[in-house]
């Protein structure tokens, strides 16, 4: 007989019923130290006074008015954003995929409206994850993603990852947008060097086409800059944002410079629950926060010490461990065990890890996490390897 949760996932045997900071706490009572924050979306931890003081004010306030009318926290949030990023515009979404679908139809547009509505084909690389929906899993391309599910959305071009002479011949008459994530999640946290980011930027622009960025995991200060994109001294035209911007509330958005947006005027896209009111208080708090005074500045502080501590527990489990790869608080030991028996071994020994493509083990800790929480996430991570060699 089906469950009542249609059987979807694949869940560890975990019941997590509190949540403070860094910590997990399960229905039976242990502690379990989050190095997986929701898959980077409690990027504030959990509970935060901050963020629960901006929701609970909302919320015995006012919910949801949806958008025929203006709303003043998404006015607020939006306003932010532009401040803060490449963007001029904002439109808010419930999630990274909804943010995708709303950024191929805005590349798509846009060469239609400009008299070039042959321009439809999206270059996108292996490896990526660009969220479940027809636009999502058609982008990624994998068998993974799309077995079953066909006929697939057209009018997208898979090219391999660090395949960079391959790019070039890609782009035709056809051709509307590349769509990219700085640093891939899902794909194993694979950092696209700043040269070639920079090289795709030059592309686009030689080309005539758009620069879509996929930051819904990277983004929100996950690899040190607000944006990943920054460390390449880079600006994409349209950026996919999600995860950590709601800090554990579901919110999403799409920026765009006004240009590449001008193709979404009135009546061309909406979301009924998209920016409403509950969403975009917390989101203004995630904001203010990280892009306060020196909070990012600690975040690559904590960073330098979490890979200097996983270099030594890479040398002292050579067998388990390979290497360390990544940016900021979001990183990835590629692993010689597997990465699925590592994960489990962490539940064991109270620490939460993500797995990853290319048996790779993510780590996504929450960006307020301190430097003793650091130290005894490793000295777990240390445990749970030694648990595996012994066996």
């Amino acid at each position: 007989m089906i469950p009542s949760v249609l059987p979807t996932y694949s869940r560890a045997p975990l019941s997590f019923v509190k949540g403070e900071g860094s910590w997990l706490i399960e229905a039976d009572g242990r502690r379990f130290l989050d190095l997986g924050a929701g898959i980077a979306v409690n990027a504030l931890g959990h509970a935060n006074p901050a963020l629960i003081d901006a929701l609970t004010k909302q919320a015995g306030a006012l919910w949801h008015t949806s958008n025929l009318y203006q709303i003043p926290q998404q006015q607020a949030l939006a306003d932010k954003l532009v401040e803060h990023t490449f963007a001029d515009t904002v439109f808010f979404t419930n999630s990274g995929t909804e943010a995708c679908e709303l950024a191929v139809k805005m590349a798509r547009k846009y060469f239609y409206d400009k008299g070039q509505p042959e321009r439809v084909e999206i270059i996108t690389f292996s490896g990526s994850f660009h969220g479940r929906s027809s636009a999502g899993i058609a982008a990624a391309g994998s068998e993974k993603m799309t077995k079953g599910f066909g006929p697939l959305l057209p009018g997208f071009v898979h090219l391999e990852f660090g395949d960079h002479d391959a790019i070039a011949p890609a782009i035709t008459d056809k051709t509307a947008a590349i769509m990219v994530e700085p640093v891939q999640g899902e794909g194993g946290i694979r950092p696209l060097p700043d040269a070639c980011l920079k090289g795709l930027r030059d592309l686009c622009d030689e080309h005539g086409i758009l620069m879509i960025l996929d930051e819904v995991q990277c983004g929100m200060g996950r690899t040190g800059r607000l944006f990943a994109h920054e460390w390449a001294g880079v600006s994409p035209d349209i950026m996919m944002v999600a995860k950590g911007i709601g800090g554990g509330f579901p919110l999403g958005a799409v920026l765009a410079t006004e240009d590449a947006a001008s193709g979404m005027t009135a009546g061309t896209h909406g979301s009924t629950y998209g920016g409403n009111p509950l969403g975009c208080a917390v989101g203004g708090a995630v904001v203010d926060i990280i892009t306060a005074k020196g909070f990012l500045e600690e975040v690559n502080r904590k960073a330098g010490l979490l890979r200097q501590k996983l270099e030594g527990l890479i040398a002292a489990h050579p067998d388990v461990f390979e290497s360390v790869r990544g940016a900021g608080l979001m990183l990835g030991l590629k692993c010689k065990a597997s990465n699925a028996d590592i994960v489990t071994a962490g539940y064991a020994h109270g620490v939460i890890t993500v797995p990853a493509a290319d048996n790779v083990v993510r780590l996504l800790p929450p960006l307020t996490i301190t430097d003793e929480e650091i130290a005894e996430a490793v000295s777990r991570l240390d445990a749970a390897a030694r648990s595996l060699t012994a066996s």
